[in-house]
């Protein structure tokens, strides 16, 4: 039997995208196990980058919850030592930088206090707005061990608050400060459900 030209080609494409299919399979079965360990590693590196790992002994990537509120969706790590709350440390966003969405992680004590703050992710202006990240400037550093007793005091020095501005560049560290202090009322207000 004489296979057509037409036929015998698409019997060659057929056999070759099954063989790339089943190598792209093997290798993804060969390699998930390790980016969910690099995926894990890396989420665990940002959670401690916000609080010592000496300060708990749960496992905080595994130890979370999803709330919402105020049309904000928030994912929040539960730090504890011996099952007693320590922290929480709430992934938040605000869509009020001056270049668009900035996302942050905050980390809450107990007590209420702002253990610390980073920026995960921005768009903002290099040399100008770029000075919220703790690789450019000490400015982020300016939240911890805050709290929301004197919260009219949280603003930009520009609108008669504590925090310096930075030239050229006022709008970024606005937003910052309002979404820190609106995820800190946020976790005053759902404390109870947080570590439920």
């Amino acid at each position: 039997m004489i296979i057509s030209p037409p036929i015998h080609a698409a019997l060659r494409i057929g056999l070759f995208s099954f063989i790339i299919v089943g190598l792209v399979s093997l290798v993804y079965h060969g390699t998930k196990d390790k980016i969910a360990d690099n995926e894990r590693r890396a989420l665990l590196q940002s959670l401690q980058s916000v609080i010592d790992k000496r300060r708990y002994n749960n496992d905080l990537v595994h130890d979370k919850i999803q709330l919402q509120s105020g049309g904000q969706a928030y994912t929040i790590y539960r730090a504890r030592q011996a099952g007693k709350p320590v922290a929480a440390i709430i992934t938040s966003t605000t869509t009020q930088g001056y270049n668009g969405a900035i996302d942050l992680l905050i980390a809450i004590n107990v007590n209420g206090t702002i253990n610390a703050v980073r920026v995960l992710n921005h768009r903002e202006t290099p040399g100008l707005g770029d000075a919220i990240e703790l690789k450019k400037s000490n400015w982020i550093l300016s939240f911890n061990q805050l709290s929301l007793k004197n919260s009219d005091q949280w603003a930009v020095k520009r609108d008669g608050g504590n925090f310096d501005q930075f030239t050229g560049a006022t709008i970024t560290p606005r937003a910052i400060i309002n979404e820190v202090k609106n995820t800190a009322l946020f976790f005053q207000q759902h404390q109870q459900e947080i570590f439920q």
